[in-house]
């Protein structure tokens, strides 16, 4: 189908192109962009008056809870949820049931995935078999199959041999590994170290776990010379030994969720199981540090970290409540609010959830790697297209999710999406 989008203001922050003008599309790619082809006859128009144009977003953190879990989230209801986000591509971790350490695990997924005609996937092999920190996956394969890197999800790694070992690995073969950095023992609290999780009486995750492991993967990393992309930073002091890996010029690179970056360890309230996530939410310092350095690029994408939960693993006591909330439909409303509340312009909010997130994945992504993320001629026709102006509260029985639970529950946010294209034909339309 061709379609043009006009009268948008289109921005790319991958370019900087930001003006108001026209977007065509033919055979599902970006054929002209402020200007139209010649002859060229749209079967469908768009008018994007008072609407941003944007490139799909590129989420690194997303659990579609299939296969294994789909009491909690199906395939349909989550890449549903995904495009009425506008997120045209997203990462999915390997901690599904069974675990995705098999190429045929990995290619019923993307197949699965391929024939909704939705979002794009991009799954995360398992860096060791079924997660258990003992063996190496086959990753030569896995990479074959549809892998864009390895990762142990939630399940820290026991042993640092294991973990050398599996950077050496990849860096032989300039595979990135994922992982969210977190001692093993240190991390098995369900709230962050603190005066209120003492008050409460929940067991206390204290700052060192996050930072003591990172110290662990920044000198593996500088031994083994592999790329590691660090998943969902929480503290402070994090931030900072990131800053300073970056600047020693390791290969690093990192995210932080939509949660940690809007809400502290207050927002738990009378033990709110909305508010029990993973990693968990820290202090008001952590929070600002999470922002500052998310707006000056130490951080380089800002995720969803999606994780639908059902009623009956969150109606109990908060300790023993599963972690994890909706967020893919809340991701580019959360941007955009960051970018107003922290005075951080639209353009750096935008990118940090289209253009950087897509450098990240960066050859991983094959073919795809020089449109995804961004508006280019000859590019995939990967848009969405957002109303700034509307305003809409973020109600748990509107969720396209299975999993409906998110501590944004009754919150007022920015920016809705209208419309999403995905390979130039429109997967959602509200």
């Amino acid at each position: 189908m061709k379609i043009l989008i006009e009268n948008g203001r289109v921005i790319d922050p991958a370019s900087g192109l930001d003006k108001v003008c026209s977007v065509a599309l033919a055979a599902g790619r970006i054929i002209a962009v402020d200007r139209l082809p010649e002859g060229f006859a749209p079967a469908r128009t768009i008018d994007a008056s008072g609407c941003l144009v944007l490139p799909g977003l590129v989420d690194l953190a997303a659990r579609l809870r299939e296969p294994g879990y789909e009491h909690e989230g199906m395939l349909e209801s989550e890449m549903a949820a995904a495009v009425a986000g506008g997120v045209t591509s997203l990462v999915c971790p390997p901690d599904t049931d069974p675990v995705l350490d098999e190429p045929g695990l990995v290619q019923m997924l993307k197949f699965r995935a391929e024939k909704l005609h939705q979002a794009r996937l991009f799954p995360l092999g398992a860096l060791t078999r079924n997660l258990a920190g003992e063996v190496l996956t086959e990753m030569a394969e896995l990479t074959e199959a549809g892998c864009v890197g390895f990762s142990q999800a939630e399940v820290q790694l026991s042993s640092t041999q294991v973990l050398q070992r599996a950077l050496q690995y990849a860096a032989t073969f300039g595979y990135t590994v994922w992982l969210r950095p977190q001692e093993l023992h240190l991390g098995r609290g369900v709230a962050a170290s603190g005066p209120l999780a003492t008050r409460m009486g929940l067991s206390g995750v204290p700052v060192a776990a996050e930072t003591i492991a990172l110290h662990t993967i920044f000198e593996l990393m500088k031994t083994t010379g592999a790329r590691v992309h660090l998943c969902r930073l929480s503290s402070s002091a994090g931030v900072e030994l990131v800053r300073q890996a970056k600047a020693a010029g390791l290969a690093v690179s990192c995210d932080v969720s939509i949660n940690s970056l809007m809400f502290t360890d207050t927002d738990i309230g009378y033990f709110d199981s909305r508010a029990r996530l993973t990693p968990v939410l820290r202090q008001q310092r952590d929070r600002e540090a999470l922002s500052a350095g998310l707006a000056d690029g130490t951080i380089d994408a800002l995720v969803s970290d999606h994780t639908p939960v059902d009623d009956d693993a969150k109606a109990l006591p908060f300790a023993e409540a599963e972690a994890g909330a909706t967020g893919l439909e809340l991701l580019l409303s959360v941007a955009v609010k960051w970018s107003q509340d922290a005075g951080v312009p639209l353009a750096r909010a935008l990118a940090a959830v289209t253009a950087e997130p897509a450098r990240v994945l960066g050859a991983s992504l094959g073919t795809l790697q020089a449109s995804v993320g961004r508006i280019a001629e000859g590019g995939v026709g990967d848009l969405c297209v957002v109303d700034p102006g509307a305003h809409w509260t973020v109600q748990a029985d509107a969720l396209a999710s299975q999993g409906r639970h998110t501590p944004f529950s009754g919150y007022e946010l920015p920016a809705r999406v209208r419309t999403t294209l995905v390979g130039g034909q429109i997967a959602f339309e509200r």
